[in-house]
């Protein structure tokens, strides 16, 4: 998974994410941590989209940490909030000293179940009492209901973009090759494998790891889930 989370993770979904679709997630965000205090960390925040406004303007400015495991995605971070380098599995924070926590596009679930229990107690130990988390994925009805999916398409910076998937929804692992060929000819191309799990047992899961579900939402503004939901946005707090 390292070798997709890096320069071809970078090169293939920069392209997709608009200033607008980041406007209304960072206006999410403020307003899911605008009760919040203590300092707030963009779990693997990549190049920096959410942290870079959130910590420059509004509820949050001054207050959130970006935390990313890739190199080049520090090194192109963008300007405006403090970073460290660190892995989920291990969060470089001291014991309660977290006010909040986010983590967007299924951060969270790119390793095994196992992993996980792992990554979400990580969180719960950095977070003070009453703190929360908040992150984004896809509804596992979504894809187990189109659990095959093809893509071929030219960037704009001339590179073609191919990608297949298919979910495996008695696992519920999404298990897919994405490939991106450069104007220059160079071939990126890595596997990748993301769990998603059906809402009560990703409630069980919150709850077996210290923390209590608050809210989910099925998009931005705050709709319930539905058959039609596009994202599945979890609020737990910390016990």
């Amino acid at each position: 998974m390292s070798d997709f989370f890096g320069e071809l993770y970078l090169r293939s979904t920069l392209p997709y994410l608009s200033e607008a679709v980041t406007a209304r997630e960072v206006e999410y965000l403020s307003r899911a941590f605008a009760d919040v205090e203590g300092p707030v960390v963009d779990l693997g925040c990549g190049h920096g989209r959410h942290a870079a406004r959130l910590n420059t303007e509004g509820a949050l400015a001054g207050r959130v940490v970006g935390l990313e495991l890739d190199p080049l995605s520090l090194r192109l971070r963008r300007p405006g909030f403090p970073v460290v380098r660190g892995d989920l599995r291990a969060l470089p924070f001291q014991d309660a000293t977290l006010g909040g926590a986010y983590a967007w596009y299924s951060t969270l679930f790119a390793f095994s179940d196992a992993e996980h229990v792992q990554v979400l107690r990580e969180v719960a130990r950095a977070l003070k009492p009453g703190g929360r988390l908040v992150f984004q994925t896809v509804p596992y009805e979504r894809l187990a209901g189109s659990p095959g999916a093809s893509f071929r398409e030219r960037l704009p910076d001339g590179s073609l973009l191919e990608e297949e998937s298919r979910f495996d929804a008695t696992r519920g692992r999404d298990v897919g090759q994405r490939q991106l060929t450069l104007p220059d000819g160079r071939v990126l191309r890595a596997a990748y494998t993301l769990r998603y799990y059906p809402l009560a047992e990703l409630k069980g899961l919150l709850e077996s790891t210290g923390f209590s579900v608050q809210w989910v939402h099925g998009g931005l503004d705050g709709a319930p889930v539905s058959p039609e939901s596009t994202d599945l946005i979890v609020g737990a707090g910390r016990r």
